[in-house]
């Protein structure tokens, strides 16, 4: 069954290579080892079993597809029809015009940082068509752990402005971290392809077992 969110408009696009579609049954388990293999960098405090995997998805997310306004939207990203990571807007404030994105990727990505950086940037320019073009979002926010330097270099080439730093705020490894809050206007985006994500988009191999 190809799963959609019944009141919203489609969610597939497509940046060269990179494409996104919403989130199917078949992704879950790759999503939960991803998750289970980064938590330092999510809010996430507790392994993911297979079993609250299958409940969060059947009694959380599958429900809110036929919700006029859900107030979560995942979606997986794909390179050359390969699963590389997912994500999406989360915390949909409707009322108010906002949401939250979402991005997590397969950890063979995240290893390597020219692959990382132009499957973001891809990403983000999805994502962004969506959220500002499709989904009438004024402002798409994210938060990022600040030891996270290279992941905020990217947003930030990808026009997202640092709008404020929250000190101490999360502990990762038994240390108080801060956290940096980004965000771009719907005004600041363009459904056009940045020159950063033109110069970023290249080949990019997921290798065998990497989480599809």
């Amino acid at each position: 069954m190809t799963r959609a969110y019944r009141h919203l408009p489609p969610l597939e696009c497509e940046r060269g290579d990179y494409a996104i579609r919403c989130v199917e049954s078949d992704d879950i388990e790759a999503i939960r080892y991803w998750r289970n293999s980064q938590m330092e960098v999510l809010r996430q405090r507790e392994v993911i079993t297979a079993e609250a995997q299958t409940r969060y998805f059947k009694e959380t997310i599958w429900p809110q597809m036929n919700e006029a306004r859900p107030n979560t939207i995942l979606v997986t990203v794909l390179y050359q029809g390969e699963r590389i990571g997912y994500g999406g807007l989360v915390h949909c404030a409707w009322a108010h015009r906002r949401a939250e994105i979402s991005i997590l990727f397969d950890p063979a990505i995240a290893a390597r940082r020219e692959k990382y950086r132009s499957a973001l940037l891809a990403f983000l320019d999805m994502i962004g068509a969506i959220g500002f073009g499709r989904l009438g979002f004024n402002r798409l926010t994210l938060e990022t752990y600040a030891f996270r330097s290279f992941h905020i270099r990217v947003l930030e080439e990808a026009g997202y402005a640092c709008e404020g730093r929250l000190r101490e705020h999360v502990s990762v490894g038994g240390r108080l971290v801060d956290s940096l809050l980004h965000a771009r206007l719907a005004s600041d985006h363009t459904d056009l392809a940045s020159p950063a994500l033109s110069s970023a988009t290249r080949s990019i191999r997921v290798p065998a077992g990497g989480g599809s």
